[in-house]
This record gives structure tokens, sequence and C-alpha cells, in this order.
């Protein structure tokens, strides 16, 4: 069993870090917010005073923060990170694994910075909500080196069912935002089918039943179908409490289209997601479920 320093408690990273605990890991926890870090230590996690004594007297490190700017402040990468930061505080063969959703450029330059002190790290963003963080189902997309992926691969595997290698540093990213864009943009579109669906009088159970078995299929029909009913354990079954929510999604969808005009990539459909979820989260729904962007193009209709 290994000894793990987990930094960032909240909604994904509380039932990761629980999790490791369930396999029998010694997790030292760290979290700025009280109430996430107490929650740790009463499922048997140790207490840090900081992300550096997190990552100090233990063999791998595993991050869930929200955004960029966090990872390379937490890490010692920003200005104001310093010496205190986990790649100040990390003893040598120290394994770190950035399991948030952050811009690809963030993640090569923390992996670089990390690299240059002797340190191997990956990014390994994850799919699947909370619902899978609980649930220990989570898939992890890890970036990184085939010898650090190796060593990481059994510690992911207590928080998720599907780890994949995507490539170098960097690549866990990239697989996520592009991952995600398709999502934002499949669940705009199965929307819109089951509301022109209404519209024309087509009982939404019969559209269910005919387009998953036909070319129409995909996840966000089959499995988180956005109207009551042909899904049960879907969140419009339970008023679209999250699950994962619109701002999350948004979120991605930006870092998508950040990667996209960075690359000279061309995604309109990924930039037509990305304005309604903007819409629909300056309407006060950013902390709904992302499949309940389907009232907002009722609304609209």
């Amino acid at each position: 069993m290994a000894t793990i320093g987990f930094i960032g408690l909240g909604n994904m990273g509380g039932p990761m870090a629980r999790n490791l605990l369930k396999a029998g890991h010694q997790v030292k926890a760290f979290d700025p917010a009280p109430a996430a870090l107490d929650a740790a230590v009463k499922a048997g996690a140790a207490k840090a005073a900081n992300a550096g004594a997190a990552a100090t007297g233990v063999e791998l490190v595993v991050s869930m923060l929200p955004a960029g700017q966090h990872v390379r402040q937490v890490y010692g990468v920003a200005e104001g990170g310093g010496e205190g930061g986990v790649l100040g505080s990390a003893a040598p063969g120290t394994l770190l694994i950035d399991c948030s959703t952050i811009d690809v450029d963030s993640a090569r330059a923390v992996a670089a910075a990390a690299k240059a002190k002797g340190l191997a790290m990956l990014d390994a963003p994850v799919s699947g909500g909370t619902v899978g963080a609980e649930a220990a189902s989570l898939t992890f997309m890890v970036g990184g080196e085939d010898q650090a992926f190796a060593r990481a691969e059994p510690i992911l595997k207590c928080m998720g069912k599907t780890v994949v290698h995507a490539g170098a540093a960097g690549a866990g990213q990239a697989a996520k935002i592009c991952n995600n864009m398709i999502l934002g943009v499949s669940m705009i579109a199965v929307g819109e089918a089951f509301v022109l669906a209404e519209k024309l009088g087509l009982d939404r159970q019969k559209l269910f039943d005919i387009a998953a078995k036909s070319s129409g299929q995909c996840w966000s029909l089959t499995t988180y179908c956005p109207v009551p009913g042909p899904v049960p354990g879907s969140p419009a079954n339970r008023d679209y409490r999250p699950g994962f929510t619109a701002d999350m999604m948004l979120k991605d969808l930006r870092l998508a289209q950040q990667a996209a005009n960075g690359t000279g990539a061309s995604t309109p459909m990924g930039a037509a997601a990305a304005a309604l979820y903007g819409l629909f989260a300056a309407s006060g729904q950013g902390a709904t479920d992302f499949s309940g962007i389907i009232k907002m193009i009722r609304g609209r209709s």
C-alpha cells in the first residue's frame, strides 16, 4: 500500500480520496476549505497544513483543483507558488498526478517544471462526474511518460474503472477537452430533437426507443437522456440536480475553444455549444446539471 498526498477535496476530490482510503492506502490530505478537509480526516486521512506538507513524506501526490492557475500555484510554478509548493516539497522519486481539468499549456508547463526537478508528473483528468467519483468508476485520460503511467495505473484504478494512456504530457488534457466538446455538442442536439418531437406530437419514449437503436444513438441520449422517463437514472428525473454542472461543461467548452484558437482548428459546433452554455449559465442555471440546457432550448424554441 502507498502513502499518498491528496490536494483538493471538493465534490470530485473528496470521494476520490475516500476511495484510496477504502483501498487501504494512507492519505495525507489538504484543502483550504476546513469542512472538506475535516470530512477527509473523518474518513481516515491525515491532515496536512498546506499543499507543500501534503507532498512531504509521501510516495505519490494526487491533486484535483479548479483551474490551470490553481495547479500552477499549488505546484509552485506560478508567481506566488514558491518553494512551499509541491515541487519544492516533494522528495526525489515522488510521482505527481494532477487530475484537474485544465488548459493543455498549463499541464505541459507544470510537467516540464517537475521534470526539471527530477520528478515524474502525469496529467490525468477524469470523466464520470460526482457519481463516478463516488462509485470509483471514473475514466482517467492520462498524459506523461510510460514508466510514470505504469506506476500510476494501479493507484488510478482504485478511483476509476477505465485508465487510458493518451500520450505524452498534456495528452490527457487534450483528450478530456475533445471528449467534452463532443458531449456538450451532442447534449444540445439531443435536447433540440426532443423539443422538436414535442412540437410534432411525437411521444418522447417513442423517439427514445427509435433513436437509441438508430443512427442518432449517443451517450447523451441513452445514458443521460435530458427528458424524464426513458432513462430513470438521468438527472432529468431529479429536476436536473447534478451530476455534472452547466458551469463545469462551460469551463471545458471554453478550454476547447482556447485550444482551438491556439492551434487554428475549426470548431464551429464547439463554439456554438460554448455560447449556448454561456447563456444558460448566465441565466442563473450554472449549478444545474448540464443536461438541463433543454429547459433553455424549450423556452427559446
